[in-house]
């Protein structure tokens, strides 16, 4: 068994479901540790819903200063990622126990194989190998972890990313360690993500009677129109790298249950994913004017889930692509696609963030799991990213 398929399995093995950690980042600190990074872990949340964050780093020293530990001027290279996973499902639906690794045709089962304790465990033993043969490297690396990234991603790497800012510590490049491949490992990554925003509409009638509209006002008759112009409209072109940007509704609640009431109001729930070439204070401003160009009483309360981001080619994106060239052969394709991730977090106090990670097909799924086949090539591209950085690096 390689030393990633090990780790791999006590981290899976490990009950850790949102917010939980179940010290999953105390067995990677342990493994960390001789290898010479520090260590500071941030709790945050409240008392039924404590989340645990793990920020590890070791400075990088050139070949003059090792002997005297003093750190030098370099390059900080961040690997980002979680340690919680989602709930099971029906645990009657799983072949095997989520929590018990488990090998059947050349595949690994278990909750988090894919989403995301496979990329951690390839982040250690990435980063052991590489300091292994470089003792002495000019890249400084560290590792950040949370147990918050799929619950409400309100105390885990946002608030990281603050307590990162406060100490003074200036990250340059951020593998986030999602799973971002669709048949083999290295064959697509993310160089940046839609931004994410909801809207609660509540628009307001008259409930009365059915039989007399009359005396009442309909809030769905109402919204009707104004959401169907809002449906059709062209809200950008999207870009190079972002597909143009979507508005969706989610859900529509109204009425009283009887059916000889008309509804008092009428609440609206909607989803923009939107690309660069928008703004989210752009969109609002949009929304209303069509809202109250059809003249609606209403509310409208918004929720801002993240802003887009992007990395475009440039030291990060090519280093990781020629990583992947060298170790699986396959020309990666670079995307936006998909959902959110922390990410966007990291964006804002780093310049240059790409998500790379195993296949995503299985995802949140009963059976969640990966081949075998694609563990060792992640760990393989991850060590090789860090070996170019730090080439790079050198007088």
């Amino acid at each position: 068994m390689s030393r990633t398929l090990h780790l791999t399995e006590q981290l899976i093995s490990r009950h850790s479901v949102t917010p939980e950690d179940a010290h999953c980042q105390k067995i990677i600190a342990e493994r960390l540790k001789p290898l010479g990074f520090v260590f500071e872990t941030v709790e945050s949340g409240p008392d039924d819903f404590r989340v645990t964050n793990l920020w590890a780093i070791r400075k990088g020293f050139g070949p003059s200063e090792a002997a005297a530990l003093t750190p030098v001027e370099t390059k900080l290279l961040v690997f980002a990622g979680h340690t919680d996973v989602v709930p099971t499902g029906p645990l009657d639906q799983w072949t095997s126990d989520p929590f018990t690794p488990t090998h059947r045709d050349g595949k690994l089962f278990g909750r988090g194989t894919s989403d995301m304790k496979t990329s951690i465990a390839a982040f250690v033993v990435a980063v052991e190998e590489f300091v292994a043969q470089h003792p002495e490297s000019y890249l400084s690396i560290a590792l950040l972890l949370t147990s918050d990234e799929e619950g409400p991603a309100t105390d885990g790497t946002v608030i990281m990313c603050d307590w990162l800012q406060q100490h003074g510590e200036q990250i340059d490049y951020c593998i986030v360690g999602e799973p971002t491949s669709v048949l083999r490992t290295g064959d697509m990554i993310k160089n940046g993500r839609r931004g994410t925003m909801g809207g609660k509409l509540t628009v307001k009638g008259v409930q009365g009677h059915i039989a007399y509209p009359q005396l009442a006002k309909n809030p769905v008759h109402l919204a009707l129109p104004a959401l169907a112009e809002l449906a059709a409209i062209n809200w950008d072109e999207g870009n190079a790298f972002f597909q143009p940007t979507s508005w969706q509704i989610s859900n529509i609640h109204s009425g009283t249950g009887a059916t000889n009431v008309i509804p008092g109001t009428a609440v609206v729930d909607f989803n923009f994913r939107f690309s660069t070439a928008s703004t989210s204070d752009g969109l609002q401003k949009r929304v209303h004017e069509v809202l109250d160009r059809h003249g609606l009483d209403y509310n409208l309360a918004w929720t801002v889930g993240g802003q887009p981001f992007l990395t475009e080619p440039g030291d990060l994106v090519d280093t990781v692509r020629q990583a992947i060239r060298d170790e699986t052969g396959l020309e990666t394709e670079i995307s936006t696609t998909g959902g959110t991730s922390d990410g966007r977090f990291i964006a804002k106090i780093c310049p240059q963030v790409i998500e790379l990670g195993p296949p995503n097909a299985t995802i949140h799924k009963i059976d969640e799991h990966i081949a075998l086949t694609d563990i060792e090539p992640l760990k393989n591209i991850y060590r090789r990213v860090l070996e170019l950085l730090d080439a790079q690096l050198q007088p």
